[in-house]
C-alpha cells in the first residue's frame, strides 16, 4: 500500500492469498508491493462475500474503508 491503493478480493485462505500478492505471482497487483492486510471480514457464504467485495469496490464502500482506517490510525 506504498501510494495508498487498496486491493479488495476475496478467499477461502487469507494467509495464502496475500502470500501470492507479494511474491509478484498476480500481474494486478505485481507493481504495488508489498501488500499489507488492513481490514478482513469472515462470512459464512461465498455469496455474502462476494456483497461485500461488491461494496466495498463502490464509492460508498471506498469511502468506509477510507473513514475506517482513518480511525484505526497507522497499521505497522
Amino acid at each position: 500500500m506504498r501510494d495508498g491503493r487498496l486491493y479488495k478480493g476475496m478467499t477461502d485462505n487469507i494467509e495464502r492469498r496475500l502470500l501470492e500478492h507479494n511474491s509478484g505471482k498476480q500481474k494486478s497487483t505485481k507493481g504495488y508491493m508489498p501488500w499489507n492486510l488492513v481490514y478482513l471480514k469472515e462470512f459464512n457464504t461465498r455469496n455474502e462475500a462476494r456483497n461485500c467485495e461488491k461494496y466495498l469496490k463502490s464509492g460508498i464502500g471506498r469511502e468506509f474503508l477510507r473513514v475506517y482506517l482513518k480511525n484505526i490510525g497507522p497499521v505497522a
